[in-house]
């Protein structure tokens, strides 16, 4: 095996630990959600006419595959599929939501995972098509001073995904009406990293509700919390 090939199958490998580690956490429950990672630009390949990105590198992502619950899950599961919507690899169908999966990764060249969960909280203030504005700081860690909520779609359309993609289009996460949660990220860990903390959030946004309508950080504040981001954990002590 060629250490991009081992680089692949580890990229896999963590995608099944982070989707039982987000079953185990309670934020999907079965066969609901599904995750999926950019696939290693000098991996697997069998000759199929897949698109491809700058540079001539393979433009492709492993997918789960629909209908499979995480504790069923393994790396030989997973669904490879190119960004011109073809599969090239595995053996099942991939999740119905692989179309906006597909949709992000067109959309964001630096985004390397998506995250789509089901989750408690995030799901309760998509079913009342609310998105979460700038009630607590820690909104800033989607990459601006609010998630949207997109408008409610048909799971697994293109209308969905177009939805989903111009959330994306200066966010790292959104709520679907009537649906869910989707994020992503850098990494697979920062996709999940990200899907974590909106989660929480979107719990406590619902208490801070059952009260009353929380006040808003402003837009200067926000900005300023957005740059400290930019550096926050990024340095080390020598």
């Amino acid at each position: 095996m060629t250490p991009a090939a081992d680089h692949d199958l580890a990229l896999r490998e963590a995608l099944v630990a982070t989707a039982r580690q987000l079953d185990a956490q309670g934020l999907n429950r079965g066969s609901t959600g599904n995750l999926s990672v950019r696939a290693s630009t000098n991996g697997i390949t069998n000759g199929s006419a897949d698109a491809t990105a700058e540079g001539g590198a393979m433009a492709s992502f492993w997918v789960t595959p629909t209908g499979m619950p995480a504790s069923e899950l393994g790396a030989g599961d997973l669904v490879r599929m190119g960004l011109d919507g073809q599969v090239i690899q595995g053996a099942w169908a991939p999740s119905t939501e692989w179309p906006f999966h597909r949709a992000i990764y067109a959309a964001r060249a630096d985004l390397q995972a998506v995250v789509h969960l089901h989750s408690p909280h995030a799901t309760a203030l998509a079913c009342l098509r609310r998105g979460l504005p700038a009630f607590h700081y820690m909104v800033a860690v989607a990459g601006g001073d609010s998630v949207p909520c997109t408008p409610y779609h048909l799971f697994g359309t293109q209308a969905l995904s177009k939805a989903v993609a111009a959330a994306f289009a200066d966010r790292n996460a959104c709520l679907m009406a009537n649906h869910g949660l989707v994020a992503a990220g850098t990494s697979l860990a920062h996709a999940a990293k990200v899907a974590v903390e909106i989660e929480a959030l979107c719990g406590i946004y619902l208490q801070a509700l059952a009260v009353g309508e929380p006040i808003l950080l402003s837009g200067a504040q926000m900005a300023e919390v957005i740059e400290r981001f930019r550096s926050y954990g990024a340095s080390r002590r020598v």
